[in-house]
């Protein structure tokens, strides 16, 4: 679509999320999502970041209905686009994302907080912490592909995404464009 006929559809959202990623907000999405128009639906998002998952599962919905039903979906962060926004965002290819004036991206490793309770036989102790170390090393698989999906079609590199990702990488709008992690800014 060219970038004219884009702004337009830009200036008023089908899908309008804001807050954290979460069961709520994948809700909204979804009762937003069936009353789009045919055509291409823009999706705007501000977010301080919430549930990977969600977020994950909320780009596999719009995956679909490229894939399958051959719908153009634009991509609109406004203002944050933190962690699991990012997450969402890496769904859309790059020449269907948009960020609005003074938008910020943050992009981190995923987290786990946790206890681990040991109480009880050695051996259960033993498939507790093996069970963790398993669901430590599935995360990290799906933060890489991730990051691969972010940065697709972009001019950074895995290392780079993976380096400044463990410190909280914070890009402004216009570093994003330049980056070619979005195609521009509104």
């Amino acid at each position: 679509m060219p970038d004219s006929d884009c702004l337009a559809l830009l200036a008023n959202p089908h899908i309008r999320l804001s807050g954290s990623v979460d069961q709520s907000m994948y809700d909204r999405f979804r009762q937003q999502l069936e009353t789009c128009p045919a055509g291409p639906i823009v999706i705007s998002i501000t977010t301080l970041g919430g549930d990977p998952e969600v977020a994950r599962l909320m780009g596999d919905d719009v995956r679909l209905l490229r894939e399958q039903d051959g719908r153009e979906i634009i991509f609109l962060g406004k203002v944050a686009v933190y962690s699991a926004g990012a997450t969402f965002m890496a769904a859309f290819p790059v020449d269907c994302r948009f960020l609005t004036e003074e938008t910020w991206l943050m992009i981190h490793d995923r987290q786990m907080h946790k206890t681990i309770p040991l109480d009880g036989p050695l051996r259960s102790c033993v498939a507790v912490l093996k069970a963790t170390l398993h669901e430590i090393e599935h995360s990290v698989i799906i933060e890489q592909q991730g990051f691969q999906a972010i940065i697709k079609d972009s001019k950074v590199d895995f290392d780079t995404v993976c380096e400044r990702a463990h410190e909280n990488w914070y890009i402004n709008c216009r570093e994003a464009v330049k980056l070619g992690l979005v195609h521009n800014v509104i």
